[in-house]
């Protein structure tokens, strides 16, 4: 049981819960943390099922066409509907603006954005139909203030707040609400892992220690605190709280 779990009720028991990228990393927490509040988990990844105590996962590439659908209609068709979407999965390579070409473009627009649109595309008519539901989009700082070392992954992440704030504003009156998270640097393996940014960017000690220092609060953040933040957003406390921007930075923006 987490500590949010002990200190409030997130009113998440029996809510289908959808978290794509949800086998590693932030998504793995944030599946743990729902699963600790009751919900009913999907986790969606390219990878096998994390046995965090998910009721269904289903095996997809998300940056493809028709995969964030076919997902979400797995998940409708067995568990009856999804009331919360967790829009997490996502894709940083560093490299210089002038080296990327139209293929990286495509590829990053394909996982960090379009796969966003797709799955929420594909849950917003149930959702609707039931009167309400909420979506948490996972984000980044780079979307906020452009890294030099992640320029496809910055315009992307820009987008998805951009994306975020329309679902917002446009479903509103259908009890819908839409929030993005924007971590900063987190322990995940696409930092720390073999071949991740850390790996990518030089010595990887050197290269985290330096990330870490470039924060106010002077470390990299747990991937649980970014999971208790989106669940939190999911959840029907924050019931008041949409088209909101929710900064997990460690102070790196506001």
């Amino acid at each position: 049981m987490s500590i949010l779990s002990e200190l409030v009720d997130l009113r998440l028991e029996n809510r289908v819960v959808l978290i794509t990228g949800g086998t590693a990393g932030i998504g793995l927490a944030t599946a743990k943390l729902m699963v600790d509040n009751a919900a009913t988990v999907v986790t969606v990844s390219r990878g096998s099922a994390p046995g965090v105590g998910e009721a269904l996962h289903v095996a997809a590439d998300l940056g493809e066409p028709g995969e964030p659908q076919r997902a979400v209609a797995e998940a409708e068709g067995r568990l009856g509907s999804v009331d919360v979407l967790i829009n997490n999965v996502g894709l940083a390579v560093a490299r210089r603006l002038e080296d990327v070409t139209d293929d990286d473009w495509d590829r990053s627009v394909r996982m960090n954005l379009w796969s966003a649109i797709r799955a929420t595309a594909a849950a917003l008519p149930g959702m609707r139909g039931r009167g309400g539901g909420s979506i948490v989009n996972v984000a980044s700082t780079a979307g906020r203030r452009p890294s030099r070392s992640l320029p496809d992954y910055s315009v992307t992440k820009a987008a998805l707040l951009a994306y975020s704030r329309q679902v917002a504003e446009t479903y509103v009156a259908d009890g819908i609400r839409c929030n993005a998270v924007i971590p900063g640097p987190t322990l995940t393996p696409a930092w720390t892992g073999p071949g991740g940014l850390a790996e990518q960017q030089g010595d990887p000690e050197a290269v985290l220690t330096a990330a870490a220092a470039a924060r106010p609060l002077g470390r990299f953040a747990d991937p649980e605190e970014i999971a208790a933040a989106i669940v939190f957003l999911a959840s029907d406390v924050a019931s008041h709280v949409t088209g909101a921007e929710w900064s997990v930075s460690g102070g790196a923006v506001p």
